[in-house]
């Protein structure tokens, strides 16, 4: 084999190689964005999962290095600017539910996230996953991209404190809170400068709600941490992942009335993240026109290969379910196009293992103006939707309110898709055979498979 033919194969196996005149200054500042809407999880996932038992300490850098590979793997082998690490939702599943409330130890609970990722290895390779998301039709593609921008800002709401729960009212509005004001300050900055057109608005955003945060944690401790601001505890910290890492145990195997419980657990982790990704990259490839003219999303079977070889990776390193994040959105309204976006998140994971005093401090509040306004730029895909269209606006607007009202992008999924697929099947049952609308054997499938998760799970 010549150097020609090796540097062609290098080059289809990472088709990142191939890039060029990529603007590297906007993948970096998306990259930078992405990653600090999402820096919360380096805090939150090691104080969930330290509630099954696990060493609080560990799982930070295992956290980030989960993450950190996840993201490698997708902006090489992908060359897509998503992000990954783990899952929101999956983590309290796997730490309230499976091991604290079903009485599984964490290691047996590591390896149903490890066989979940097999499987979702073979599901990819067999193209079934890749199928089911090219299934889905270009209105509802629209939907998830504007549930998603709904889904986010609510999140960014939430964290901002203008949301807040209510036993009455489910939510209601909260109070003016010191929060709010950090919040909405740093969202006025990233709506001036975007539309001055000025770059890293969004990265401006956070920075200044940021430092207001602190100096404000700073001036009254008492008061910003009952608001859930705090100073960074230190700059540089490190701790070993050896407590958590290769921890996965088949030994249960010994014992079989613990398999029938073992596949309950492995197929709601499955389904769950399933369902997360294939919405999350649907919406976000949508709201980056990075969908082909068929409105399909691009290298879409290399996404959902590095998605699962990092749920693999991360239960081998001590952490849940790894999956893409919908915070990517934030990277790629930012400029992100490539896979140097995913990358520039990953070596700031690696960063963050060592300085993580600093981004765990980045409050929700600083996070909100990111997560609202890019939730606001997301909503616009809905002037994509042939609304007045029954069988295809109604199923559309029963997946955007479900995907906030339901709090989880997969539950929307779920309930949309199986709306589309019972209105239009009744509407071919009473409609002329010329009438009639094609609805995807795929599609049918996944009404089935729904009809079934809804009943039965």
């Amino acid at each position: 084999m010549n150097s020609n033919q090796e540097l062609s194969g290098i080059q289809k196996a990472f088709p990142l190689l191939t890039e060029k005149n990529v603007d590297m200054k906007k993948e970096i500042v998306a990259g930078i964005t992405t990653f600090l809407t999402m820096a919360y999880i380096i805090a939150v996932n090691p104080s969930t999962l330290a509630a099954a038992g696990m060493d609080a300490g560990a799982l930070v850098t295992g956290t980030c290095l989960a993450a950190a590979i996840g993201c490698f793997i997708m902006g090489f082998m992908a060359n897509l600017p998503f992000a990954l690490a783990s899952g929101m939702g999956l983590n309290a599943f796997f730490a309230y539910t499976v091991v604290l409330k079903g009485g599984v130890p964490w290691e047996t609970a590591l390896t149903a996230v490890f066989v979940e990722g097999i499987i979702f290895l073979f599901l990819t390779l067999f193209k079934v996953r890749e199928a089911v998301v090219n299934s889905i039709p270009l209105n509802m593609k629209h939907a998830v991209t504007a549930g998603i921008g709904i889904f986010i800002a609510f999140l960014g709401l939430k964290g901002s404190g203008l949301v807040v729960a209510n036993e009455a009212t489910l939510v209601s509005m909260g109070a003016l809170s010191p929060t709010v004001i950090f919040a909405f300050i740093g969202l006025f900055i990233v709506g001036i400068m975007d539309k001055k057109g000025r770059k890293g608005a969004i990265l401006a955003g956070i920075a200044v709600s940021s430092v207001m945060a602190w100096i404000y944690a700073y001036m009254n401790p008492e008061a910003a941490s009952a608001l859930g601001i705090y100073l960074p505890d230190g700059i540089f910290k490190y701790q070993s992942i050896k407590p958590i890492a290769g921890k996965v145990d088949f030994a249960f195997l010994a014992h079989p009335k613990d398999i029938g419980n073992f596949f309950v657990v492995v197929c709601t982790f499955l389904f769950v993240d399933f369902f997360d990704t294939v919405g999350t990259l649907v919406g976000v490839a949508s709201r980056a026109n990075m969908l082909d003219e068929e409105g399909n999303v691009p290298n879409v079977g290399r996404a959902l290969l590095s998605d699962s070889l990092a749920t693999m990776i991360g239960a081998l390193l001590g952490v849940s379910t790894v999956t893409t994040y919908v915070e990517s959105s934030t990277g790629v309204l930012a400029g992100g196009r490539t896979g140097y976006t995913a990358i520039t998140v990953g070596v700031l994971f690696l960063v963050a293992m060592f300085f993580s005093p600093i981004f765990i401090a980045i409050p929700a509040c600083a996070t909100a103006p990111a997560l609202i306004y890019v939730g606001y730029l997301m909503i616009s895909s809905m002037h994509e939707i042939d609304i007045h269209n029954v069988t295809e606006g109604l199923p559309a607007f029963i997946t955007v309110i479900s995907m906030a009202l339901t709090y989880s992008i997969g539950d929307g999924l779920t309930i949309g898709i199986l709306s589309y697929v019972i209105i239009n099947l009744l509407y071919n049952l009473f409609s002329k055979p010329e009438d009639r609308k094609h609805v995807s054997a795929v599609m049918i499938v996944l009404g089935i498979l729904f009809l079934v998760k809804l009943l039965f799970l």
